[in-house]
């Protein structure tokens, strides 16, 4: 099994700093992967940290994922909300998956307390800001363990 754990993020992420504040706060996605990289390193795992606007990019990095990580912590972005090639992509490979978001979705718009990211994902993490993801590390890291 790899010791490694691959850190996906999908559309508007990239934006994180000067996206809605309010909501996402004012880090941005490199102060992210910096988290989740000491994160992962205090964990003994090595993060491959990646975000995409492309769905199809998403799907793919999962493929992927079936052959060289050990676990994958997703924030889909708007897709969880939409997107059910995700959710079949998680379902075919075999690999434990753990949702994330900053801000807490249920409290949010309507259309977005469903998930189809969630019917295939190990759990879901979500409303902890960029916490979430450590949070969703150590999770991972625990089931792998045990």
């Amino acid at each position: 099994m790899s010791k490694s754990i691959l850190v996906l993020n999908g559309p508007n992420l990239n934006l994180l700093g000067t996206r809605q504040p309010d909501i996402y706060g004012s880090k941005t996605l490199v102060d992210l992967q910096a988290e989740c990289v000491e994160k992962g390193e205090a964990l003994g795992y090595r993060v491959d940290f990646r975000q995409s606007n492309s769905e199809g990019t998403l799907v793919d990095w999962i493929h992927e994922a079936r052959n060289r990580y050990a676990g994958v912590v997703l924030n889909a972005g708007a897709y969880t909300h939409t997107s059910i090639a995700l959710m079949d992509a998680i379902a075919s490979v075999g690999v434990p998956v753990i949702e994330v978001h900053i801000s807490n979705i249920h409290q949010r718009e309507d259309f977005r307390h469903v998930s189809y990211v969630s019917k295939a994902a190990m759990g879901m993490i979500c409303g902890f800001g960029f916490y979430g993801y450590s949070m969703a590390l150590d999770a991972l890291v625990n089931h792998l363990r045990h």
